[in-house]
């Protein structure tokens, strides 16, 4: 039997796990498994894998997307570009590759959620934690210009109270990589003023519980297009199988 996982702290709500044995009995994949391991250090990995010879991959979620690289030997050119790790393929000789399947997922979401393409679109990155690396990537992957949002002073990034009507103006496209507006403090989302963005904005909440964010919803009402971050999720897990199996 083929086994599968997930690593991280807590896992309180998995998508990984459900999608994965979703996946495995509608598609009648009947030698695979796939089982949480919550572990509360990254010291904790290498005695999951040794514990579980049947081990064919791992997926890593927080807070430990950047600690697992130290335990892995080889890293793929989609995790040296995010600099953050979300998929381990295990080898027959027991070597530990990483990837980042966040990448893949972000990007084709983005390309079907804009299919006439990026010229002389440019970028707010709302947040500054693990999920934003991967779109930095994708973004200087596309070549399209990009500026960090934070609530916090930083030198990368800017503030909030910043974000005046002309910025949000040249920047078309505005991704929350937060997790603010995400289920239960559904109440929340980004403090910008809404009135400045319009039908040529796009906004992309990786945020997919609620279906429908009040980030989202604020700027469907002044006529944006917007789309949340299920599809990524599905997109990033499929990419993650097809790591594993090939």
């Amino acid at each position: 039997m083929r086994k599968f996982g997930l690593i991280g702290f807590p896992l309180t709500h998995s998508f990984s796990k459900r999608y994965f044995t979703e996946k495995f009995q509608n598609e009648g994949i009947a030698d695979a498994e796939y089982e949480n391991f919550e572990i509360p250090s990254i010291t904790n990995f290498p005695k999951v894998i040794n514990l579980n010879p049947d081990l064919k991959g791992i997926n890593v979620t927080i807070p430990y997307k950047k600690d697992v690289i130290s335990y892995l030997n080889h890293l793929d050119e989609s995790a040296e570009i995010v600099g953050a790790v979300n998929v381990v393929k295990i080898g027959a000789d027991k070597k530990l590759i990483g990837y980042n399947s966040d990448y893949y997922g972000f990007m084709e979401s983005l390309r079907r959620f804009m299919p006439n393409g990026f010229y002389g679109i440019e970028a707010l990155i709302l947040g500054t934690g693990g999920a934003a690396k991967a779109v930095e990537a994708t973004l200087k992957t596309l070549q399209i210009p990009y500026q960090y949002v934070s609530r916090q002073r930083k030198p990368e990034a800017i503030m909030y109270e910043d974000v005046s009507d002309d910025v949000l103006w040249q920047y078309k496209l505005i991704i929350n990589t937060s997790p603010v507006g995400m289920y239960p403090k559904t109440n929340a989302y980004p403090e910008l003023n809404y009135s400045a963005i319009g039908s040529e904005h796009y906004l992309f909440d990786l945020v997919y519980n609620p279906e429908t964010t009040l980030f989202m919803q604020k700027g469907i009402e002044q006529g944006a297009k917007a789309k949340n971050g299920l599809e990524m999720l599905y997109l990033q897990a499929e990419k993650a199988w097809e790591i594993w199996n090939q």
